[in-house]
């Protein structure tokens, strides 16, 4: 996501946002930070993404985690290069290892395949947002939620999962996950960690999408995602941050207005709480629906079926053992 667009720097887009004494150090800090460089080659006739780390990168992955801690963002940049390329590798095998390959690269780079498609953030600015897109991203996002991570010795989660790092195939239907650079706090529990990835994804809507349309958007996502836990868990995190937090959320929601930002989440909170509402209410009419299983039907009391267990005990203890001749020996 760009820092700086049609000429305004970010500490004057802050301004309205946060006092200026806790703006001016931080936003141009942010202004500046720029951990990894990427770009695109040709390695062995297949398309790839070199990653690399920059010059200090480790230096200001601490500063910006100094500025994470003291906001209360429960998020981390991986400090250490090496500690980075495993972690981003790891993730990239792990969701989109069954067609693409990732590896280190030299001491202070990784390599990945180029995804086809185009991220659900060019469809966003360029209003060419679906449905389809929307509800494959929820889809996406569930299943990554299920895997397990020894790192978190609970379920995956992403860290950065706006709109910018879910890549759509429209040819397939299909959406991947890219770009780990950051990583939750592990001391959080795992539907807390998801949750945030799924308010960094509505974030993206709130920020840019149209009145008319976002709230219909982020039923499509919502509805499509499968995970009632989770969605309960981010209605808990749909309050407006103090202080320095303000400068991320800046950051997340495009430096939407304020008020509007508020409004919007809101109206999310109501949305939520409906949503969990119904699907509680569904689960308990399925249960509600379920058969009797045909596997087991009720009969009389000491009278087994012919088909059951104890019945089938019965018999075998009846029956002569193998080592037993069926008749008697003739007498001679």
């Amino acid at each position: 996501m760009p820092l700086r667009e049609n000429g305004t720097s970010l500490a004057e887009r802050l301004t309205p946002l946060v006092p200026q004494p806790l703006t001016n150090a931080t936003a141009t800090f942010v202004d500046s930070l720029k951990i990894s460089s990427t770009s695109e080659r040709m390695r062995r006739g297949r398309q790839v993404v070199v990653k690399r780390r920059n010059i200090y990168s480790e230096q200001l992955a601490d500063l910006a985690n100094l500025y994470f801690r003291m906001s209360s963002i429960p998020i981390r940049f991986w400090s250490t290069t090496k500690d980075w390329q495993r972690w981003e590798v790891k993730c990239f095998q792990m969701l989109n290892g069954d067609r693409f390959r990732a590896s280190t690269s030299g001491a202070k780079a990784i390599c990945v395949d180029k995804l086809p498609g185009e991220s659900l953030w060019e469809h966003m600015n360029r209003a060419t947002l679906t449905r389809q897109m929307l509800e494959a991203a929820a889809h996406e996002y569930c299943r990554a939620h299920q895997l397990w991570s020894d790192e978190f010795a609970g379920h995956w989660s992403h860290g950065d999962a706006s709109m910018a790092n879910v890549m759509y195939n429209d040819k397939t239907g299909r959406v991947r996950l890219i770009d780990f650079e950051l990583i939750h706090e592990k001391s959080l529990p795992a539907k807390s960690r998801q949750a945030d990835d799924l308010l960094v994804f509505l974030l993206d809507l709130i920020g840019v999408v149209s009145t008319r349309q976002w709230l219909p958007f982020t039923l499509y996502f919502l509805n499509a995602y499968e995970n009632t836990r989770v969605i309960t868990a981010l209605e808990n995190q749909l309050a407006l941050p103090n202080g320095m937090a303000w400068i991320w959320w800046g950051v997340r929601t495009s430096f939407a207005n304020p008020p509007r930002v508020k409004r919007r989440l809101a109206k999310l909170r109501h949305v939520i709480a409906n949503l969990a509402h119904h699907r509680a209410i569904a689960a308990t009419r399925a249960r509600k629906r379920r058969r009797a299983s045909i596997t087991c039907q009720e009969i009389s009391p000491g009278m087994p079926s012919a088909s059951s267990r104890t019945l089938a005990i019965s018999e075998s203890a009846k029956a002569a053992s193998p080592g037993i001749p069926r008749r008697l020996p003739t007498k001679r």
